[in-house]
């Protein structure tokens, strides 16, 4: 199952954006060396007491001039209340309660969610500052003095979230399903083809609406496998939408990537590789999911000769250059072109995914690899590689520890995640790689 969903809602320049650093403790991400792939995150990992969570930073909620945009907004707004199994409120000590803050306060109490009111902006320790008390005329109960800045009273924010999210109810799904979101931009053929897989060829098949999600999961089994198709609304384009909007429109797409263990990744052919497209398949990359890059409306392109298809994936393969490793494969959801094929490879990847190597085998190709490339120096200096190992799997997750953590330049990085790649296969999934110094401690 997903993790539990919070949302950190409130008017612009709240504090919200601090808070969710805050929560998530600012992890590090992994650096692509690609420009305009990594965005800010909407979406992030907090862990409290054992127990995670996914939390999800929203753009200011403020009514506006423009009546067509503010009702556009309230709706966006509303769909990532949906979302969310409990909501998370900012506003500002310093401000007082605004007419924006009582217009969000009643837009959430409509939603019968959970609710607690951060009173952001407190940094001083003391005793309560009497101007919180104002922010009770908002109607919600559960508030809660914070400091995103010095984390004051975050402790007890998160201890209410825990209480307030679903528990794990322990139930192993189905470990022979394999989820696979299909996203694109608007009208690149995602339905088309859920259609397509849904109308041949099928054993089971059952629609299962969510109560939270717009998003219906169709179950589909043949004799390649089980799996749940996750339909998504198109990811608009940004110029299409205003950029404080954006996050509520992608949110849905967003939530799908993180439940799936598969994306299949939607281009259209006639259009090539969009900006758009580099946007959403980042978004894919940086949630470490096994991804198939999918060329749809093959046969509406004309003029196919014998270099076609190879020349349309080297310009995939240089507009998505940071996922070298993804599959691409080129079909038609109208005529049902290649569709058959779509089945193994998702298998694939998803095995190489979920794929666990031995300590052994890694530092095994790990000295040879050191053997054929001597590791960098700097200074006289040379870097010491002692051992690898695997800390997790979706993605396959190496850590590796060396004498002097600076000394690891990021070519002699890649070297190793090609070889690890080569040897092993690895060729359909991200991997992960974190570097060590001797003392640090080991991820889990």
């Amino acid at each position: 199952m997903a993790k539990p969903l919070v949302a950190i809602v409130g008017r612009p320049n709240v504090g919200k954006s601090m808070l969710f650093n805050k929560l998530t403790g600012q992890r590090t991400s992994i650096v692509e060396d690609t420009p305009g792939v990594t965005r800010d995150r909407i979406y992030g990992s907090c862990e409290w007491c054992g127990r995670t969570f996914s939390l999800v930073d929203t753009g200011g909620i403020e009514p506006g001039t423009d009546s067509e945009m503010l009702k556009f907004m309230r709706r966006q707004a509303e769909i990532g209340i949906e979302l969310a199994d409990a909501i998370i409120m900012v506003v500002d000590v310093h401000s007082g309660v605004t007419a924006a803050d009582q217009d969000v306060a009643t837009m959430l109490r409509k939603s019968g969610k959970p609710i607690a009111l951060a009173v952001n902006k407190c940094d001083s320790v003391g005793p309560v500052n009497p101007d919180v008390y104002e922010f009770y005329s908002l109607g919600i109960g559960d508030l809660f003095e914070t400091s995103a800045i010095h984390g004051h009273g975050t402790g007890d924010l998160l201890d209410w979230v825990l209480e307030n999210i679903p528990e794990d109810s322990g139930e192993e799904e189905d470990s022979d399903v394999i989820k696979v979101a299909i996203v694109g931009k608007p009208n690149v053929g995602k339905s088309s083809l859920l259609n397509r897989i849904l109308g041949e060829e099928r054993v089971i098949v059952s629609d299962v609406a969510g109560t939270t999600r717009d998003a219906i999961d169709s179950y589909f089994e043949n004799e390649t496998g089980k799996y749940c198709f996750i339909d998504t609304a198109g990811m608009r384009r940004k110029s299409k939408v205003d950029d404080a909007i954006e996050k509520y429109s992608n949110m849905r797409s967003v939530s799908a990537i993180d439940r799936a263990d598969v994306c299949l990744i939607l281009i259209d052919a006639n259009d090539g590789v969009t900006e758009q497209d580099t946007k959403i398949a980042g978004l894919v990359h940086e949630a470490g999911k096994a991804a198939v890059i999918v060329v749809n409306k093959w046969d509406a392109v004309e003029n196919k000769e014998t270099n076609t298809m190879r020349d349309m994936e080297a310009k995939v393969r240089q507009g998505l250059s940071y996922m070298l490793y993804a599959p691409v494969l080129f079909l038609s959801a109208l005529t049902g072109q290649r569709v058959d094929r779509l089945f193994q490879v998702i298998q694939d990847v998803h095995a190489q995914n979920t794929s666990r190597i031995t300590t052994g085998a890694l530092n095994s190709v790990l000295a040879d690899a050191t053997a054929r490339v001597q590791p960098p120096t700097d200074k006289g200096r040379r870097l010491k590689i002692f051992y690898m190992t695997q800390a997790s799997t979706k993605p396959p997750h190496f850590v590796i520890f060396c004498n002097d953590a600076r000394l690891f330049h990021f070519s002699y990085q890649r070297y190793l995640e090609n070889q690890i790649r080569e040897v092993f296969g690895l060729n359909g999934t991200p991997i992960r790689i974190t570097i060590r110094q001797r003392g640090d401690k080991e991820d889990e």
